[in-house]
């Protein structure tokens, strides 16, 4: 029992470690959200909605490169390394971001931060699924997501304490943005003592270490069985090696990127970003002041936090089918409360509170439900040999629908108002719903091994 409870706690010190990658990626991601307020003023960067735009979408276009990569990449050299390279990044990028003197150098260096958050979101999830047993994967993996959550409203907290403290200086902006250099550090330094992953060790022969690692993390009988399962399997991918893209095309494969590419859009087009990236412009929009706004916009992280606990305690008890389902149903509704509210309540002093309770459950069922089992799936999918290539070819997507959010919602809002641009998210809410009913599969207490093997055999009965 005693080496049960060591090696426990040396696998949840690797969790802690690697996650500061998701840390980061919710800092990052969700910083935007009070500094553009900074930006915008006439004495800084004189922001017009398109360029407001640009600046937000620019590390979601980085992400979007960087997760397409980063899995191949991370498949190369391994996830450690990969996440070591990933911390350098980060930190560079994040002081350029706040070194920034105009539009053009902001916009340069969000796109670099973008490429270590694109990554991190491939990267950490693959690294933490090889990491963790059957019965742990689901609540290990969507503690990346808690971290991603803890990141925003890390950055939804320095944004207001700044703002509130400072808010007559118009460069407060600079100081939000470089804070996110100090857990890069910490990134870094952790990442030193974290070994690599087993799995990936067997894929490039290394067998002994990956037993070693394995060891560490599991009670020595169940990692030598786990060692000769993976190897099983891997034996059996020996057609399809060396991993290329062309592999993607078989059709057992191909089915599994269809799937996890619509999960990765599903999620992304029920419109979570514009109210992380938008918050408080949205708050401000329905008639809060700067200030209250940035307040405000701290109860969004705060349910964001709360919520994934409360995900992360229902996804080990839960079905994925069902989980992804009700977040589906709760945001589209949230979405469309919204836009009823922004009409029937237009000029009501009651409306910004509205909004903002309406935005506080819209977030309870995207981060307690939606958002961590969409990490979850996506890095459950794929076999272990395409693991990293697959989950970055459906993060692009991810972060695709992410950049198309992020670059047209304040020229949305600008152009269409309040209400007409949440009807059209709650629209494609509903459309996401009708895709998850019919596609996704359920993969809870399956090994990764075997939801390989059920792909495949699925690929035999139909063909």
């Amino acid at each position: 029992m005693a080496q049960d409870i060591s090696h426990q706690n040396y696998l949840r010190l690797i969790m802690l470690i690697s996650t500061f990658g998701g840390l980061l990626f919710g800092y990052d991601t969700g910083v935007i959200n009070g500094a553009l307020t900074f930006m915008e003023k006439p004495d800084q960067l004189n922001l017009t909605p398109t360029m407001t735009g640009l600046i937000t979408s620019a590390l979601l276009a980085g992400a979007a490169v960087g997760s397409f990569c980063g899995g191949r990449i991370a498949d190369a050299i391994g996830r450690r390394k990969m996440i070591l390279y990933l911390a350098f990044i980060f930190f560079f990028a994040a002081n350029g971001c706040a070194l920034s003197f105009n539009v053009d150098e902001l916009i340069f260096f969000r796109f670099v931060l973008g490429l270590a958050v694109g990554g991190a979101s491939v990267t950490v999830p693959a690294f933490l699924a090889e990491m963790s047993s059957v019965e742990q994967r689901g609540s290990m993996v969507t503690q990346n997501h808690l971290m991603i959550v803890t990141g925003q409203l890390l950055a939804f907290t320095v944004n207001a304490a700044m703002g509130v403290a400072f808010g007559s200086t118009s460069s407060i902006w600079r100081y939000m943005l470089a804070v996110a250099s100090t857990p890069a550090v910490v990134l870094w330094i952790g990442m030193l003592s974290v070994p690599e992953s087993p799995r990936w060790l067997i894929v490039k022969g290394r067998i002994g270490e990956a037993l070693e690692v394995l060891k560490k993390i599991r009670e020595e009988t169940r990692a030598k069985k786990e060692l000769k399962e993976i190897q099983d399997t891997i034996a059996l991918e020996s057609s399809i090696k060396p991993a290329t893209y062309s592999d993607l095309t078989v059709p057992w494969v191909r089915r599994i990127v269809f799937i996890a590419m619509g999960i990765a859009i599903c999620q992304q087009v029920s419109g979570v970003n514009s109210i992380m990236y938008y918050g408080t412009q949205i708050l401000t929009e329905a008639g809060f002041s700067t200030q209250a706004a940035l307040i405000g916009n701290i109860a969004n992280g705060v349910i964001s936090v709360g919520a994934t606990f409360f995900g992360i305690w229902m996804i080990n008890r839960h079905g994925r089918r069902p989980l992804v389902m009700t977040g589906q149903i709760g945001t589209a509704a949230c979405l469309f409360a919204i836009g009823i509210a922004s009409n029937a309540l237009e000029g009501s002093t009651n409306l910004p509170y509205v909004v903002l309770g309406l935005t506080v459950t819209f977030l309870f069922f995207q981060q307690g439900f939606l958002s961590p089992v969409t990490w979850l799936l996506i890095s459950e999918l794929f076999p272990v040999k395409l693991r990293g290539m697959g989950m970055g070819c459906a993060v692009l997507c991810l972060w695709v629908s992410n950049f198309f959010v992020g670059f047209f919602f304040p020229q949305l809002l600008f152009s269409f108002g309040l209400s007409a641009t949440f009807f059209i998210f709650a629209g494609m809410g509903l459309l996401s719903l009708l895709f998850i009913i019919k596609f996704v599969p359920e993969t809870r207490g399956r090994s990764l091994e075997q939801i390989e093997r059920d792909f495949r055999n699925y690929d035999k009965t139909t063909a």
